[in-house]
């Protein structure tokens, strides 16, 4: 009897130690379903190729013609002939001062005119009488030198009457104040029934010719000296390529542009050298006083790493990139990173090619972590998923 009971007990003590091991068991097996994946993140490959070295500089739009819109005579304002921030054409009249003043001043030059040359007719048939006479002794020689003398000083007087009616033509045309450019014209700076042209050329309005379009920049003389010297030692070869613009927001303007000019002196109060470049602005996109950037190539790089900027942490000791290691796990490595060449990284040490670098996703991961990498898509490329939807 005693020992059917002891049997009894252990198999119930086994029963139990059974249960329990299942438990523990589908615990575990419930606790590994339950874990989260390792995140994914978009990698890309690290490669070389010969690159171009920009330099993204702060700049400022300029008009490349600027006119001022000015009274070139004095009047009243009568009317203004233009719709303010329209474009104009170079001739157009776009003020009117009254002209009648001016139109009188110019009768009466005219009538000056007309006396001086009845003079003048009179002081010459009165030369050719006295010299017809003047061989038969009828006249002294005295009197035909005071008659030509007459004619000479009627002549210049038809010849000051002339430029008198012809400075008056002038300043009447000049009541219609007309576009010295073509372009954008402004506000206008006077109503109408004021006083303008007294004792100034009042300024009335600017016109500026916008397409194309001036942008002024400098750079800094030790990044100039440092191209220099890469230049002369064959680390870098010389860009040929368009400049490029970007507006407030870093998107990169339409039209390429290209350097006008270079000065040939250090700024000795900026430290800087000047530059400019000349923009198309056909859709009058860009305009006067507006802050942009320029990217300017500065030379070419032969088998260099680039990385995107965004791949690229900044902390304490550095700089460095998250790179994919064994087991798809999450190693730091620090770089060492030139100049730019767009909107990438030149890397000059820490990297060799072929690394896979995290691109996109770093904020969900830490280094050593597990992580599902899978290749980033290229610049303005449609996502998998429209892909295949397209399909």
């Amino acid at each position: 009897m005693r020992i059917l009971q002891i049997g009894m007990a252990g198999a119930t003590l086994t029963a139990a130690l059974l249960s329990t091991g299942c438990n523990q068991q589908e615990k575990s097996q419930g606790a590994a379903a339950s874990a989260p994946p390792p995140p994914q993140v978009e990698v890309i490959t690290v490669g070389r190729k010969d690159v171009p070295v920009t330099s993204d500089l702060p700049a400022r739009v300029q008009a490349v013609r600027t006119a001022e819109v000015r009274a070139r005579v004095e009047g009243v304002l009568e009317k203004r002939l233009f719709i303010e921030g329209a474009d104009v054409t170079e001739g157009t009249a776009l003020f009117l001062i009254d002209p009648r003043p001016l139109q009188a001043e110019l009768s009466a030059r005219k009538a000056e005119l007309a006396k001086a040359e009845a003079d003048a007719l009179d002081a010459r048939q009165t030369a050719n009488r006295y010299r017809s006479l003047l061989g038969g002794k009828a006249v002294s020689q005295q009197e035909m030198d005071q008659a030509d003398a007459r004619q000479k000083q009627a002549q210049a007087d038809v010849a000051a009457a002339k430029a008198a009616l012809a400075k008056a033509e002038i300043d009447l045309d000049y009541t219609h104040v007309r576009a010295p450019i073509s372009g954008r014209i402004g506000r206008a700076l006077v109503t109408e029934g004021a006083l303008v042209g007294h004792g100034e050329a009042t300024h009335l309005a600017t016109i500026e010719q916008l397409d194309p379009v001036l942008v002024n920049f400098t750079q800094s003389s030790s990044e100039y000296l440092r191209l220099t010297e890469r230049l002369r030692s064959g680390e870098a070869k010389a860009a040929d390529a368009p400049v490029t613009l970007l507006d407030e927001n870093g998107t990169a303007y339409s039209h390429p542009g290209h350097l006008l000019v270079t000065e040939s002196a250090i700024d000795p109060e900026t430290g800087s050298v000047a530059m400019r470049a000349e923009f198309p602005n056909p859709e009058r996109a860009l305009l006067p006083g507006q802050f942009v950037r320029i990217r300017l190539p500065l030379a070419e790089q032969p088998n260099a790493i680039v990385v995107p900027q965004r791949a690229v942490q900044t902390n304490a000791q550095g700089q460095m990139v998250l790179m994919i290691g064994p087991e798809n796990k999450v190693v730091p490595k620090p770089v060492e990173v030139g100049g730019l060449s767009g909107s990438d990284w030149i890397v000059t040490g820490g990297l060799t090619g072929g690394e896979r670098i995290i691109l996109n996703g770093v904020q969900k991961v830490r280094p050593g972590s597990v992580v599902t990498p899978v290749d980033a898509q290229p610049a303005g490329a449609a996502p998998a998923q429209e892909k295949g939807a397209a399909q």
